[in-house]
């Protein structure tokens, strides 16, 4: 079997760290790594209308900012079909068939669904649209016959319930539907990189996070303010890492030959927080460190969305033609869905032929 990934993201802002090392950083080396067949990457405009319906226009104009940040960050759509949700009918017409595969309660049980209906405070008064987007979801996935779906471990649980759809349609129907495995980030500190402040994710809103389009002065300010240990309070006294965000962000972005070149009385990260751990390294120092290892990663991805937005007609005619690319597929994974659900009324001879021959001389 032709091994197809699938991923995307939300465009309710700009992307950040979080999603560079979370997702995006992983998905330029798996669409270069020759290793799939296809590489679909959905900017799920509709799913993000599903908790801000009242506010299109926020939607309507991170669009092209999403698309932006893909392609400055080396997405090649010559290798990628990069697409919007909305434009693709499709998905809408298989959410609908598999609603009637899934139960309320299941839905309910969604440890994900729960977690972000009590981020919202929705409590009971769900959007029908939100509470049900794990189906979406599926019909996301499966549209393309995704093998491969990158995701944090948080979204393990919506995995789990599109494959729970794909077995029990193929079990009722026919093996049309392909279940998805998910691939988790191998670095731990990319499973979910917390906010400057310290808290537990990014959030536009909580104003903690770090851009890709970030000018190189906004970078450096970002880091000085962030969250370290605040029992670190002379630089003689003994540092905590865990918890500490600036040691967590080393842990993602930092390399060995980066001490080579920044910080040379340092052969690597261990020696770095061993240091901080008995005394005598002050934050100061580990802030400068950090801020040059993010402008190593951040500057090429700067320079690139400056180049492409001189031309965002392009960027648009990139997301025309993915748009083109991708409804071709979804319609060929719908017709083969309606076909095995006996709901292909035109297309099937078989059953035109039986009923003329039925009411033949009637």
């Amino acid at each position: 079997m032709d091994k197809i990934i699938l991923t995307g993201d939300r465009p309710t802002g700009k992307l950040h760290l979080g999603h560079y090392v979370g997702s995006l950083k992983r998905r330029v080396l798996l669409q270069n790594s020759g290793e799939y067949k296809k590489t679909l990457i959905m900017i799920a405009d509709a799913q993000a209308l599903t908790d801000n319906f009242e506010n299109p226009e926020k939607i309507r104009q991170n669009i092209i900012e999403v698309a932006l940040d893909y392609l400055s960050v080396g997405i090649d759509p010559t290798k990628a079909t990069i697409f919007i949700q909305s434009m693709i009918p499709e998905l809408t017409e298989l959410s609908f068939y598999y609603m009637n595969l899934v139960t309320v309660s299941r839905l309910q049980r969604n440890p994900t669904v729960k977690t972000e209906i009590q981020m919202r405070n929705f409590e009971s008064s769900i959007p029908v649209g939100f509470f049900t987007y794990p189906i979406s979801q599926a019909a996301d996935i499966t549209a393309f016959k995704a093998t491969t779906v990158p995701v944090g471990e948080d979204q393990l649980p919506m995995i789990e319930q599109t494959r729970e759809i794909v077995r029990k349609f193929n079990q009722i129907y026919a093996e049309v539907l392909v279940e998805p495995d998910a691939l988790i980030p191998e670095n731990k500190a990319c499973l979910r990189l917390p906010g400057t402040d310290g808290k537990a994710k990014m959030s536009k809103s909580l104003g903690n996070c770090i851009y890709l389009s970030d000018a190189a002065d906004e970078v450096s300010a970002r880091v000085k303010t962030m969250y370290t240990d605040p029992l670190h309070i002379q630089v003689s006294d003994p540092g905590h890492i865990e918890g500490n965000t600036v040691f967590t962000y080393l842990d993602a972005f930092c390399l060995d030959r980066h001490f080579e070149d920044y910080l040379p009385e340092y052969k690597n990260l261990d020696e770095l927080k061993e240091h901080y751990k008995r005394g005598g390294l002050g934050d100061v120092k580990i802030k400068k460190f950090l801020t040059k290892v993010l402008q190593e990663e951040l500057e090429p991805i700067r320079n690139r969305r400056k180049e492409y937005e001189k031309d965002i007609a392009s960027v648009y005619e990139v997301l025309k033609k993915g748009c083109e690319n991708a409804r071709e597929i979804a319609a060929a994974t719908l017709d083969e869905v309606k076909h095995a659900m006996k709901i292909d009324y035109f297309t099937d001879t078989e059953l035109i032929n039986s009923h003329i021959e039925k009411y033949k001389g009637v």
